[in-house]
């Protein structure tokens, strides 16, 4: 009877895993549908601001280029994963920390590489190695556009001020609540854009072609970095709810496992019982 005892507790212990994942799930569903629109209704007002960044980059003449797309050798390099705060959401995390690994010891190897956390598991994971000059993980406790440009700023800041070379950022893209894509994308300076030979923009500039590219470029690059977060904050809710879900189906298959196990461990209890009062009460006519 030990035996059912063990099964009972491992049961009544797996019942109750499978509520939390459960539960889990459907409080990552919501905040999925939440944080799903808020990324595809910013997505077309990112790809059409960075569309007339690029336009107006193929009217600029080649020595009137920005402090922002200035092209230095690489000897410092800043790295930005974005990452969660919390876990159980399957490959969410590890998928950006191996990608940011990859950067270091592969395209970066040699360079003086350094972090900026957002999110708790990258810090977590690149804090051991003193690599993390800030951890920004408190942007998603109240994720507004203000709170991400404070980080934006500071990013183009050691730009300009040549502290780095280079800075990427890398994260998970929302495609669906099931697929995330690891993304690389280099935030500073700014991609040279190849302006094609039949090209021809006519534009009048009001106040000053200068003028509005300065405005233009610090607004591109904090929106860029906004809707990477973004991006980020959905990838991560839609694989939670993936992996809980998962999660909760693997419960309910061990759970049934277990009661079958269980009931025919309890069927051969009962069958040895009666076979000792049938064999005890033959003994005794004898």
């Amino acid at each position: 009877m030990a035996n059912l005892k063990e099964i009972r507790n491992r049961i009544s212990s797996v019942s109750s895993t499978m509520q939390i994942t459960s539960a889990m799930k459907m409080v990552s569903a919501a905040k999925l549908k939440k944080a799903q629109d808020a990324i595809t209704t910013m997505r077309p007002y990112a790809n059409k601001l960075t569309e007339l960044l690029q336009d107006l980059s193929a009217t600029l003449d080649s020595d009137s280029g920005s402090k922002y797309s200035t092209q230095r050798e690489v000897k410092n390099v800043l790295i930005v994963p974005i990452t969660s705060n919390r876990g159980l959401c399957g490959a969410f995390n590890s998928n950006v920390i191996k990608q940011t690994q990859s950067l270091i010891n592969n395209d970066y190897a040699g360079k003086n590489v350094s972090i900026v956390a957002i999110g708790k598991k990258g810090n977590d994971a690149f804090s051991k190695k003193n690599i993390v000059i800030a951890n920004k993980s408190t942007v998603f406790d109240d994720l507004t556009f203000d709170n991400v440009s404070e980080i934006a700023e500071m990013l183009m800041v050691k730009f300009v001020t040549e502290e780095f070379d280079k800075i990427h950022i890398v994260y998970n893209k929302f495609k669906n609540a099931a697929t995330q894509e690891v993304m690389t994308e280099q935030f500073l300076p700014i991609v040279p854009i190849q302006k094609e030979a039949n090209v021809n923009l006519d534009y009048i500039f009001e106040p000053s072609k200068s003028e509005i590219i300065e405005q233009l470029i610090p607004k591109s690059l904090k929106t860029q970095l906004y809707k990477g977060i973004r991006d980020s904050f959905a990838s991560e809710h839609g694989a939670r709810m993936t992996a809980m879900h998962k999660a909760t189906d693997n419960a309910t298959e061990l759970r049934d496992q277990l009661k079958l196990t269980y009931n025919k461990a309890r069927q051969a209890a009962i069958t040895n019982e009666i076979l000792e009062i049938v064999g005890g009460a033959e003994a005794l006519n004898n």
